[in-house]
């Protein structure tokens, strides 16, 4: 499909382009033009997360809207641009120039023809083109343990090139601060299972100069703690029965040497393990109790975040 019959029917919806950027001075007025030269009817807004270069100046001159959120992080500044910014679709890409702006009238299309509620812009290369070794390995990792937890809908839950319904930014309600802020976009889709695609995407090398603002051991724990967060949040009877399981299963291993030894002498000679034995049972059965009782809470979560959900205009 050819970007002009694209363009015309994406004049129909009001279209936002959303690009979060700290310290991107030398590549945010080449991505501004890009996404202008391929969407000429979108409005691009650049929202400044405490830059201490041009990056506001550069946007401006490109012709963006820019907005200023002063506190630090992506999670933040894409609550922010959630919150303020009304339209019927929304794009959001990062402002490093790494993401491929062609693709974005083909991403657009496709949510609009299939009536989807996010598209997501798996990157090719990503391995090769703008990460080091350690982030190509965790991508790897948690993109395994993602689809492990809440299901095999994603292939690169850290893409930042997405397309969204205006019914998905509305109802989505952005809790984590960091990077880690795409996964629980991804967790949100799935919770509610909503219609959603992936699209292959270029993705490129970082303009020369830059610097990629990823730190692999802190993000990568803030990457793990949103899991283990989110995973008690959406499923807490598995979470809870996990915990539940190794507990009983501590206690069997502690309990059965006593019990050969109650069998064969009539006497328990360890008295201590077995009060610890007791103890980790009736923890194993607390969290799973409460695992239980959190279920019905989160279901009844669910169905708010569900009607909440519907409730959005649709594109």
């Amino acid at each position: 499909m050819e970007n002009d019959e694209i363009q015309d029917d994406s004049k129909l919806l009001h279209v936002a382009v959303l690009l979060p950027c700290y310290n991107e001075g030398l590549s945010i007025r080449e991505v501004v033009e890009s996404f202008r030269k391929q969407l000429p009817a979108a409005i691009i807004y650049v929202y400044d997360n405490l830059s201490t270069d041009n990056t506001v100046e550069e946007a401006l001159a490109a012709g963006a809207l820019v907005r200023a959120e002063p506190w630090p992080g992506k999670g933040n500044v894409v609550r922010r641009m959630f919150s303020d910014i009304e339209a019927d679709v929304y794009i959001m890409a990062d402002g490093d120039g790494t993401y491929d702006a062609t693709a974005a009238p083909q991403m657009l299309q496709l949510l609009i023809n299939q009536h989807l509620d996010m598209v997501v812009g798996t990157r090719r290369d990503v391995y090769k083109n703008a990460h080091r070794m350690g982030h190509g390995i965790g991508n790897r990792l948690f993109n395994g343990m993602y689809r492990s937890l809440f299901g095999p809908m994603f292939n690169d839950i850290f893409s930042g090139y997405r397309v969204f319904s205006r019914r998905f930014v509305k109802s989505f309600p952005a809790i984590s601060s960091g990077f880690e802020i795409e996964t629980e976009m991804s967790v949100h889709a799935c919770q509610l299972r909503m219609p959603v695609a992936e699209m292959a995407t270029d993705y490129g090398a970082r303009q020369e100069g830059s610097a990629s603002k990823l730190r692999t051991i802190r993000d990568s724990y803030r990457i793990m703690l949103t899991f283990l967060v989110l995973f008690k949040e959406i499923r807490p009877a598995r979470f809870f029965g996990l915990l539940a399981f190794g507990l009983s299963l501590s206690a069997v291993i502690l309990a059965l040497p006593l019990l050969f030894t109650y069998l064969e002498t009539g006497l328990v000679p360890r008295f201590p393990t077995a009060i610890l034995a007791t103890g980790l049972v009736l923890m194993s059965g607390i969290f799973m109790v409460s695992g239980l009782i959190l279920d019905s809470v989160a279901r009844g979560r669910l169905e708010q975040k569900r009607m909440w959900y519907i409730s959005n205009t649709t594109q």
